[in-house]
């Protein structure tokens, strides 16, 4: 049997959300959050965008929001170290990416270590990166969906917790097969993050399994 190299805890989580846009997870997650459906609050939304459609929605629900300008730093890396300096000072369990175009340094990655997921419109490991519905369609695959992972320092490669799959159909456009899949993306981010404060997350080698009861 592989090794457990991460359990989620089973506890009353704070939740940082990362965005560039609108941010329709954040959405999906908030309303989540409201139900009940995860063990957890919205403790921060951050933005690298000071006019991001998701920041300004935040603020109007009274969520604790930050924009970090880009500009202001000399790197990628220091500007991320700024990025864990916030996470870290808000004591936050898990930051959720929704729609966040940066990519990530190893050094951000590492520091938050099964503690940063993301949720990408395809079923990885096929199609990493941009445009991936168009992609999905021009390969002729019958069928496309998402995958919520772990974030690791190679893009979108970390541990897969949970995938939807959604039929790729002939007369499929780009908008028509994203729009699709961006439905199953709000029901299964929002299962994950219950599962990862219900404490049923853990990873075996990179394999990550669902389990039954929490720890």
């Amino acid at each position: 049997m592989e090794e457990v190299v991460f359990r989620s805890p089973r506890k009353k989580g704070r939740i940082a959300v990362f965005l560039s846009g609108r941010g329709s997870n954040f959405m999906a997650l908030r309303e989540a959050v409201e139900r009940g459906d995860i063990s957890a609050e919205i403790a921060l939304v951050l933005s690298n965008k000071a006019d991001a459609p998701g920041l300004l929605r935040a603020r109007e629900w009274g969520l604790e929001t930050l924009f970090l300008d880009p500009k202001l730093f000399a790197s990628r890396e220091d500007y991320d170290r700024a990025v864990i300096g916030e996470v870290e000072s808000r004591r936050i369990d898990l930051v959720c990416l929704a729609g966040y175009m940066r990519v990530l340094t190893p050094a951000l990655c590492d520091a938050l270590k099964y503690r940063i997921v993301n949720i990408h419109p395809a079923l990885l490991p096929s199609f990493p990166g941009l445009h991936v519905q168009q992609r999905a369609i021009d390969w002729g695959v019958r069928f496309s969906g998402c995958t919520v992972h772990f974030v690791a320092a190679e893009v979108d490669m970390g541990p897969i917790i949970l995938q939807a799959v959604v039929p790729v159909l002939q007369d499929d456009t780009e908008e028509t097969l994203a729009a699709r899949i961006l439905v199953e993306e709000h029901k299964i981010y929002p299962q994950a993050g219950g599962l990862y404060f219900d404490g049923r997350i853990e990873v075996r080698g990179r394999r990550v399994f669902i389990l039954e009861h929490g720890a």
